[in-house]
């Protein structure tokens, strides 16, 4: 997607060899134009696959998976919470997530009385490096004997395995951006 890449080109900072600093526009400070542009985008992309539910997990999915369900005629939204919470119960599917952002391991819960058996999911994210947070929705996703339709990503880490993994595992992955490396605090698209 031109104006995502444009964006990340224009502001996104790279820090060290595996931070793509981009919270300027995607997941801190949030653009908009930008992020109806990219739910608009993965509405086209996923459209004719008859989705039931967007899932993701809390909290930097859950602009774009907004902005998509409002692209696709207000489809329902489903976010993964991170952590045991008192008001979500345990009647939950659950998986365990490394979180690369907060270096630590995170168990995401997703209440069943939410995921039904024989939806059509689709699963967007902000971003897709190792794999692990679209890893741990998809194995929910199983767990609640749903169909992944695919998944949506803003930005992918392209020197990362995660993308190259699922891709081989027959799971359909589209990235809107697809950041090839960081050089000199330079985000190279």
């Amino acid at each position: 997607m031109e104006a995502l890449r444009r964006k990340i080109q224009q502001e996104a900072v790279g820090i060290g060899t595996e931070v793509v600093k981009v919270d300027m526009f995607l997941n801190h400070l949030i653009d908009v134009p930008l992020a109806r542009e990219m739910g608009e985008e993965f509405s086209r992309r996923f459209d004719a696959d008859d989705i039931d539910c967007i899932l993701t997990v809390e909290a930097s999915g859950i602009i774009t998976a907004l902005t998509t369900a409002m692209a696709m005629g207000d489809k329902p939204v489903i976010f993964a919470k991170k952590g045991e919470r008192r008001n979500i119960g345990r009647d939950v599917y659950t998986a365990q997530v490394y979180s690369f952002t907060h270096q630590k391991e995170n168990t995401i819960r997703v209440s069943r009385s939410y995921l039904k058996k024989g939806m059509r999911v689709l699963i967007i994210d902000d971003f897709l490096a190792n794999g692990a947070a679209l890893r741990g929705l998809i194995d929910i996703v199983r767990q609640a004997e749903c169909t992944l339709v695919g998944c949506g990503i803003c930005i992918e880490k392209g020197w990362q395995p995660g993308g190259r993994e699922l891709r081989q595992q027959g799971i359909r992955v589209e990235s809107l951006a697809i950041v090839k490396g960081i050089e000199n605090g330079k985000v190279i698209v």
